[in-house]
């Protein structure tokens, strides 16, 4: 709970206060960790799927995920399963319905965020989409190596190379977290089916 709260607290802070892209930028620590605004689709590092019905079959499908997760995460919990993959689990629960929740409610309750406007909660003419049509918020930025590529390298050579480049929110790093402490501890929560 205390990670699905804190993940729509900030996500709401965000897009009420912040413009899309580099307008509304804060630099946290220097150019190391920036807070940059933007929005997706829903799909990893904003990627699409098929339009709008691609939208809907993805929403679907992540709420039929979540659904699973939160169930196993029930019975992993009357099993009394080891607490380290209960925390993992739960982790990868939240930070999925999170996510879920932008994709769901915010179009409903937000107006539309640009680059020049701030978004309105509960807007008087509606939001700026329907239901399952949100756009997930991201606004965390770690830039922490930037150059350009050799002129040898293939392909992309003189081109500006940022690592890291994605920019997520909580909810994507309570996934990552709760997916990172199932591989590192697998054999330990997994003992007793091995």
């Amino acid at each position: 709970m205390l990670v699905l709260i804190a993940d729509q607290v900030f996500k709401i802070w965000v897009k009420t206060n912040m413009m899309i892209g580099s307008r509304g930028e804060i630099a946290v620590l220097g150019n190391w960790f920036i807070l940059h605004f933007t929005e997706n689709e829903g799909m990893a590092f904003g990627m699409k799927f098929g339009g709008e019905f691609g939208k809907i079959t993805l929403s679907i499908f992540r709420i039929i995920a979540v659904i699973a997760i939160g169930w196993y995460l029930h019975r992993l919990t009357k099993s009394k399963a080891h607490t380290g993959m209960i925390i993992s689990i739960s982790l990868i629960f939240a930070g999925a319905l999170g996510n879920i929740i932008d994709s769901a409610f915010y179009g409903l309750i937000f107006s539309e965020s640009t680059y020049h406007n701030l978004a309105v909660l509960f807007p008087p003419d509606g939001g700026y989409g329907t239901f399952l049509h949100g756009k997930v918020v991201d606004m965390l930025y770690f830039p922490i190596i930037r150059g350009y590529y050799p002129q040898w390298f293939p392909l992309w050579a003189g081109n500006e190379f940022i690592f890291f480049r994605p920019v997520f929110n909580l909810a994507d790093s309570a996934i990552t977290t709760g997916v990172l402490i199932l591989i590192i501890w697998q054999k330990k929560f997994f003992k007793k089916h091995s």
